[in-house]
Protein backbone atom coordinates (compact mmCIF):
# COMPACT_ATOMS: atom_id res chain seq x y z
CA UNK A 1 0.00 0.00 0.00
CA UNK A 2 2.71 2.30 0.94
CA UNK A 3 4.69 1.77 -2.41
CA UNK A 4 1.05 2.77 -4.23
CA UNK A 5 0.79 5.88 -2.45
CA UNK A 6 3.71 7.08 -3.36
CA UNK A 7 3.86 6.27 -7.25
CA UNK A 8 0.75 8.06 -6.78
CA UNK A 9 2.31 10.99 -4.83
CA UNK A 10 5.21 11.46 -7.92
CA UNK A 11 2.81 11.21 -10.77
CA UNK A 12 0.97 13.85 -9.21
CA UNK A 13 3.69 16.18 -8.62
CA UNK A 14 5.42 15.30 -12.02
CA UNK A 15 1.80 16.58 -13.65
CA UNK A 16 2.02 19.72 -11.56
CA UNK A 17 5.11 20.00 -12.73
CA UNK A 18 4.61 20.06 -16.38
CA UNK A 19 1.30 22.31 -15.50
CA UNK A 20 3.63 24.76 -14.90
CA UNK A 21 6.14 24.25 -17.46
CA UNK A 22 3.19 24.67 -19.92
CA UNK A 23 1.84 28.09 -18.85
CA UNK A 24 5.83 29.03 -18.55
CA UNK A 25 6.61 27.74 -22.16
CA UNK A 26 3.42 29.49 -23.72
CA UNK A 27 4.33 32.98 -22.01
CA UNK A 28 7.62 32.41 -23.30
CA UNK A 29 6.30 31.49 -26.69
CA UNK A 30 3.74 34.84 -26.69
CA UNK A 31 4.92 37.57 -24.85
CA UNK A 32 2.12 39.84 -25.37
CA UNK A 33 -0.08 37.62 -23.29
CA UNK A 34 1.74 38.14 -20.25
CA UNK A 35 -0.26 39.62 -17.27
CA UNK A 36 2.24 40.17 -14.58
CA UNK A 37 2.89 43.45 -13.59
CA UNK A 38 6.90 44.57 -13.12
CA UNK A 39 6.40 46.71 -10.24
CA UNK A 40 8.22 49.32 -9.10
CA UNK A 41 9.23 49.72 -12.40
CA UNK A 42 5.66 50.44 -13.63
CA UNK A 43 4.40 52.80 -11.78
CA UNK A 44 3.94 55.06 -14.60
CA UNK A 45 1.67 52.98 -16.18
CA UNK A 46 0.03 50.95 -13.67
CA UNK A 47 -3.29 50.38 -13.23
CA UNK A 48 -5.81 49.44 -10.52
CA UNK A 49 -8.73 47.92 -11.00
CA UNK A 50 -11.99 50.69 -10.07
CA UNK A 51 -12.97 49.00 -7.34
CA UNK A 52 -9.40 48.92 -5.62
CA UNK A 53 -9.78 50.13 -1.85
CA UNK A 54 -6.60 51.90 -0.54
CA UNK A 55 -7.35 54.27 2.45
CA UNK A 56 -10.04 56.38 3.63
CA UNK A 57 -9.45 60.23 2.33
CA UNK A 58 -11.76 63.26 2.85
CA UNK A 59 -12.77 64.95 -0.36
CA UNK A 60 -11.83 68.89 -0.20
CA UNK A 61 -12.91 70.89 -3.03
CA UNK A 62 -10.41 73.95 -4.41
CA UNK A 63 -11.89 76.57 -1.64
CA UNK A 64 -10.80 73.78 1.31
CA UNK A 65 -14.73 72.67 1.85
CA UNK A 66 -15.46 69.05 2.81
CA UNK A 67 -19.16 67.70 3.44
CA UNK A 68 -18.30 66.34 6.73
CA UNK A 69 -21.09 67.03 9.27
CA UNK A 70 -19.39 64.92 12.27
CA UNK A 71 -22.36 62.84 12.55
CA UNK A 72 -20.07 60.20 13.53
CA UNK A 73 -22.16 57.25 11.58
CA UNK A 74 -18.71 56.59 9.90
CA UNK A 75 -17.42 56.18 13.32
CA UNK A 76 -19.94 53.98 14.80
CA UNK A 77 -20.10 51.52 11.60
CA UNK A 78 -16.68 50.87 11.89
CA UNK A 79 -15.87 47.40 13.29
CA UNK A 80 -12.33 48.45 14.65
CA UNK A 81 -12.60 51.65 15.87
CA UNK A 82 -10.15 53.11 12.84
CA UNK A 83 -12.04 56.39 12.96
CA UNK A 84 -12.06 58.61 15.43
CA UNK A 85 -14.32 62.31 15.20
CA UNK A 86 -13.63 65.08 17.43
CA UNK A 87 -16.86 67.56 17.08
CA UNK A 88 -17.00 71.15 18.20
CA UNK A 89 -19.50 72.93 18.51
CA UNK A 90 -19.69 76.75 15.95
CA UNK A 91 -21.86 79.29 17.01
CA UNK A 92 -24.41 79.89 13.64
CA UNK A 93 -25.22 83.70 12.41
CA UNK A 94 -28.98 83.26 13.90
CA UNK A 95 -26.68 82.73 17.68
CA UNK A 96 -27.69 78.78 17.71
CA UNK A 97 -24.76 76.29 18.39
CA UNK A 98 -24.33 73.54 15.40
CA UNK A 99 -21.65 70.80 16.17
CA UNK A 100 -19.72 71.18 13.10
CA UNK A 101 -15.95 68.52 12.59
CA UNK A 102 -13.07 69.65 14.60
CA UNK A 103 -10.70 66.77 13.65
CA UNK A 104 -11.51 63.54 11.77
CA UNK A 105 -8.74 60.86 12.71
CA UNK A 106 -7.59 57.83 10.78
CA UNK A 107 -6.00 55.02 11.96
CA UNK A 108 -4.58 53.36 8.50
CA UNK A 109 -2.78 50.60 10.70
CA UNK A 110 -5.84 49.38 12.08
CA UNK A 111 -8.30 49.54 8.88
CA UNK A 112 -9.50 46.31 7.57
CA UNK A 113 -10.65 48.63 4.11
CA UNK A 114 -13.99 46.83 4.71
CA UNK A 115 -15.58 49.71 2.99
CA UNK A 116 -18.70 50.23 5.63
CA UNK A 117 -17.73 53.97 6.96
CA UNK A 118 -18.29 54.94 3.15
CA UNK A 119 -21.52 53.44 3.14
CA UNK A 120 -22.33 54.48 6.07
CA UNK A 121 -21.40 58.14 5.19
CA UNK A 122 -24.64 59.99 4.64
CA UNK A 123 -23.00 62.98 2.62
CA UNK A 124 -20.01 61.58 0.92
CA UNK A 125 -17.22 63.29 2.74
CA UNK A 126 -15.19 60.15 2.20
CA UNK A 127 -13.96 57.77 -0.24
CA UNK A 128 -11.26 55.13 -0.95
CA UNK A 129 -8.26 55.72 -2.35
CA UNK A 130 -6.28 54.06 -4.57
CA UNK A 131 -3.13 55.11 -2.36
CA UNK A 132 -1.49 51.78 -1.81
CA UNK A 133 2.32 52.07 -0.78
CA UNK A 134 1.71 52.40 3.21
CA UNK A 135 5.45 51.37 4.12
CA UNK A 136 6.55 53.53 6.59
CA UNK A 137 9.46 53.13 9.42
CA UNK A 138 7.42 54.76 12.14
CA UNK A 139 3.67 53.38 13.40
CA UNK A 140 2.77 56.92 14.28
CA UNK A 141 2.69 57.90 10.51
CA UNK A 142 -0.26 55.40 9.70
CA UNK A 143 -2.27 57.71 11.91
CA UNK A 144 -4.16 60.27 9.72
CA UNK A 145 -5.98 63.60 10.05
CA UNK A 146 -8.19 63.90 6.91
CA UNK A 147 -9.63 67.00 7.22
CA UNK A 148 -7.03 69.84 6.10
CA UNK A 149 -5.78 72.67 8.39
CA UNK A 150 -8.28 75.70 8.03
CA UNK A 151 -10.91 73.49 5.85
CA UNK A 152 -14.96 74.37 6.49
CA UNK A 153 -18.06 72.41 5.59
CA UNK A 154 -19.44 73.39 2.61
CA UNK A 155 -22.06 75.92 2.40
CA UNK A 156 -25.81 73.94 2.33
CA UNK A 157 -24.29 70.40 3.31
CA UNK A 158 -26.74 69.65 6.86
Amino acid sequence: MFIKDYISDVYKAVRSLLTGMKTTGKYFIHPGEIITQQYPENRDQLHLPERFRGEVVMIHDENNEHACTGCTACELACPNATIKIITKFDISPEGKKKKALDTFIYHLELCTMCNLCIQACPTDAIKMAQNFEHSVYDRSKLTKKLNQPGSKIKEGVE
